[in-house]
């Protein structure tokens, strides 16, 4: 079969894709080489007769050529640093909403400009900017996340330093804890997440504890960012010990999120006030064997609605081989679901603000709402710089009353009055990654979401694909 012809028969987005794709190898094919140790003499070289002499040195390798403007930083005053970061991506994705000939290619695009002032070792100012945009979009929204052109993504103050027992920062930061599963940055999303917040760090030896009070920054592309504390905060305690569990890192943690006016089961407006009380415990065993846990409970009300819920992740990865380091892993994730939506009691799990990408799948059409989700699968090097993994995916609805939610947390597909049957589907995904020099990494991956029997009830089933290829430039680095 010719190669165009084997290239038809592949989806529509990945062919779409392929074009960019040969873009980024030609930039990592123009990437520095290393400088070889050593010269191998050439075959048409003249043979030396005379006696051998003792082998000259092999003259230094030249320092490697940095970018002038990733140089700039040598010449800044040691009290001023700058970083900027460039990200461009590409996606593809078949059968939107799981309906035949719903297709779109789109380009997303980033720019990041931060400058961290350190006028003494115990205090730091940090501000970034970041612009974000988004280009031949036909399906689905175009605004936020995808788009938000220039405005202040972080502005904060920090009072002590890396090593100080107790430090403060204040104003807008990000907030990442753990997996993130629960708390974190989003960063995969064109316009990523960040709160107006104040932060409390308290370091001891044998346990590190953060307590923040934070509201969450609105990303609003015609206007300036900003946050409203009165209608929306959350405030928590995340604390780190490796004393307690050898090998381990065991981490307790509590939240607290208050919501004005929110929807009740009866149709009226009321207040949410929720508890999530949870821990993470995270390390390794014999046999080169690791581990992650994490199990969180939520409590709390909202207007005369009460909150009954869970959520865990459970995980176990094994190391084959040292060559190419391939390790395979396990894992189960469940959250609970709404059995009824008039018994006045809220069981759907809340994810609350996490970094939800791959974490119920590369395709994030599933989040941890609702679910039963089991995944295998497989991660190697296959040389230095390079990871790559591949993964199989199973998925149900842990009620078949609820909704389907994306990894959003949105609710994307129900069946009135209960679905025939909780299951999902099943996903495959792969994903390559590629440091191709310090400043500059590749990316690229495929997904593609089989409909279960859920999906083929509560949408027109197609089946749902996804690839993309993402390079990242970091600028103003000193390597």
């Amino acid at each position: 079969m010719s190669a165009s012809l084997s290239r038809s028969a592949l989806p529509r987005s990945i062919r779409r894709t392929l074009a960019i794709a040969s873009v980024l190898a030609a930039i990592a094919r123009v990437a520095p080489a290393q400088t070889p140790q050593g010269a191998v003499a050439s075959a048409a070289e003249p043979q030396v007769t005379a006696a051998p002499k003792p082998p000259a040195a092999p003259p230094a390798a030249a320092p490697a050529r940095v970018p002038v403007f990733n140089r700039v930083n040598q010449s800044l005053p040691a009290w001023l640093r700058v970083r900027g970061e460039f990200r461009e991506r590409v996606e593809g994705f078949d059968n939107v909403g799981y309906a035949s000939g719903r297709d779109t290619t789109f380009f997303l695009s980033r720019v990041r400009l931060q400058a961290t002032v350190t006028p003494t070792k115990a205090l730091a100012f940090v501000v970034q900017a970041q612009d974000a945009r988004v280009a031949n979009k036909t399906v689905g929204p175009t605004g936020a996340p995808f788009r938000d052109t220039i405005d202040l993504r972080m502005a904060y103050a920090e009072v002590g330093s890396a090593t100080s027992r107790v430090a403060v920062r204040a104003g807008r930061q990000e907030l990442v804890y753990g997996d993130q599963r629960l708390l974190g940055h989003v960063s995969w999303l064109n316009g990523a997440r960040t709160f107006d917040a104040a932060k409390v760090m308290v370091r001891g030896k044998k346990v590190n504890v953060d307590v923040f009070a934070a509201s969450v920054v609105t990303l609003n592309d015609t206007a300036f960012n900003k946050s409203d504390v009165e209608a929306s905060r959350i405030a928590g305690a995340y604390a780190t010990t490796g004393k307690l569990v050898p090998k381990a890192s065991v981490e307790p943690y509590v939240y607290y999120r208050y919501g004005r006016s929110q929807r009740s089961e009866a149709g009226t407006l009321g207040d949410l006030q929720q508890t999530t009380m949870g821990v993470r415990w995270v390390g390794t065993l014999p046999a080169k064997v690791d581990y992650n846990v994490e199990l969180a409970v939520q409590r709390g009300s909202l207007g005369t609605d009460s909150i009954e819920a869970w959520a865990s992740h459970w995980m176990v990865r094994e190391t084959l081989t040292r060559k190419y380091a391939v390790k395979a892993f396990g894992e189960f994730n469940y959250a609970s679901g709404d059995a009824s939506a008039t018994d006045g009691v809220r069981g759907t799990f809340d994810q609350l603000y996490p970094t939800p990408h791959d974490k119920i799948g590369l395709a994030d059409q599933v989040g941890w709402r609702n679910v039963q989700h089991a995944r295998a699968g497989l991660e190697l090097t296959p040389r230095k710089g390079v990871a790559v993994s591949t993964s199989y995916h199973s998925f149900w609805l842990s009620n078949t009353t609820d909704a389907l939610y994306n990894a959003g947390g949105v609710a994307v597909a129900r069946v009135v009055g209960g679905a025939a049957s909780g299951h999902v589907g099943q996903e495959i995904d792969a994903q390559v990654n590629w440091t191709v020099t310090p400043v500059l990494s590749i990316a690229g991956g495929y997904s593609h979401l089989v409909p279960g029997a859920f999906l083929k009830q509560a949408t027109p089933g197609a089946s749902y694909s996804s690839p993309y290829v993402m390079a990242t430039y970091v600028l103003f680095a000193d390597k």
